[in-house]
């Protein structure tokens, strides 16, 4: 492959950042499992690209987010898909710690309604009160 067409096909694998905030999908690389739903904007992409840790942009903190900078449960980004309109990323990590939700939980999907009943079906990791205090 010459420089060029890699060049070229960095270059156009970019998410279309012009209508704001992309959802960018978390999954675990080895078993699949869906860990969390968060937004990227382009910093948090650059930021992503160039660590080789998740990063996103916090809606409620309007700021750039290192994912588990304070938890220490950070995601190592394995691969990266962008969908066919480059405006949903996913991103396959491995899952620093077992837990990705800020509950302390595996994932943030750890609810689940199955035949009219609502059950927990995502292991409790860490007590997020002892991570981030109060």
């Amino acid at each position: 492959m010459s420089e060029q067409h890699h060049t070229h096909t960095v270059r156009a694998f970019t998410p279309d950042f012009s209508k704001g905030l992309i959802p960018a999908i978390v999954q675990d690389s080895s078993s699949g499992e869906v860990l969390m739903l968060a937004y990227m904007n382009e910093e948090a992409w650059q930021a992503t690209l160039s660590s080789g840790e998740a990063h996103f942009w916090s809606r409620s903190r309007q700021c750039l987010w290192h994912k588990g900078g304070t938890s220490g449960n950070v995601q190592k980004v394995q691969a990266i898909r962008l969908d066919c309109d480059d405006d949903t990323i996913l991103l396959l990590v491995e899952q620093v710690g077992d837990a990705a939700c800020h509950t302390g939980r595996r994932s943030c999907f750890y609810r689940e309604w199955k035949d009219g009943q609502v059950s927990l079906c995502s292991p409790q990791i860490f007590d997020p009160e002892k991570v981030y205090g109060a």
